[in-house]
């Protein structure tokens, strides 16, 4: 952590210890901690949801929990979070921390692939934060709008979150024929930048958040 980021970490609202815990054990006990949100992301999170005051959320990709947790802190009471994790492994761990949580009552666990399941969930969904497999963002997108023949999972008034919109930097540089990571990531932000259904402003926080707001 660099002198800037320490900075902004000192002047934020303080990080809460069981979100401290879980930055701890993801570091410990997976391959890439790096796709954790984070201190910062998970602030803005909870902040937004308490700003926009959804009924119901989805997240597309789990990971270890650590956003799921950030934006179930903001919650009413009695609102919900669906959360969609492809890979099984990380269940036990992120489902373990819900358990701790005072706010874990909010948050329903979904294993498996989310273009499969978010549509059988039977919602609308008033936000929605996308960090799931790149590669998928393109349909994400399309399933959340009804572009794909199925109903619409995301009406008027409702919020996309996108994360690691800018990849790396790799959204401005050449890219290679066979990198379809960031090949849909550039697809996905230009189908947003010329969707006239919504507005958007991209932020440079850790790696890309873009915010959308469906008109």
């Amino acid at each position: 952590m660099d002198a800037l980021e320490r900075y902004l970490h000192a002047h934020s609202s303080p990080e809460p210890e069981l979100l401290a815990e879980l930055d701890r054990e993801t570091h410990r006990r997976t391959v890439q901690p790096r796709m954790l949100s984070g201190h910062l992301q998970g602030r803005l999170l909870e902040l937004l949801v308490r700003m926009i005051r959804p009924r119901a959320v989805l997240e597309i990709g789990t990971f270890t929990g650590y956003s799921a947790l950030a934006l179930a802190a903001g919650l009413d009471d009695d609102a919900t979070l669906d959360t969609i994790e492809t890979d099984d492994e990380l269940q036990e761990l992120a489902q373990s921390f819900f358990d701790r949580s005072e706010h874990g009552h909010k948050i329903r666990l979904h294993i498996g692939s989310a273009l499969e399941l978010a549509p059988r969930l039977g919602r609308r969904f008033d936000l929605v934060f996308i960090d799931g497999d790149k590669r998928e963002y393109p349909a994400y997108y399309r399933m959340l709008m009804g572009d794909g023949g199925g109903k619409p999972l995301v009406g008027s008034g409702a919020v996309l979150l996108a994360d690691n919109i800018l990849w790396s930097g790799k959204v401005i540089g050449p890219v290679a024929r066979n990198d379809r990571h960031t090949q849909a990531v550039l697809e996905f932000n230009r189908t947003v930048a010329d969707d006239p259904r919504v507005e958007n402003v991209i932020l440079p926080l850790r790696d890309g958040l873009s915010v959308i707001r469906v008109k």
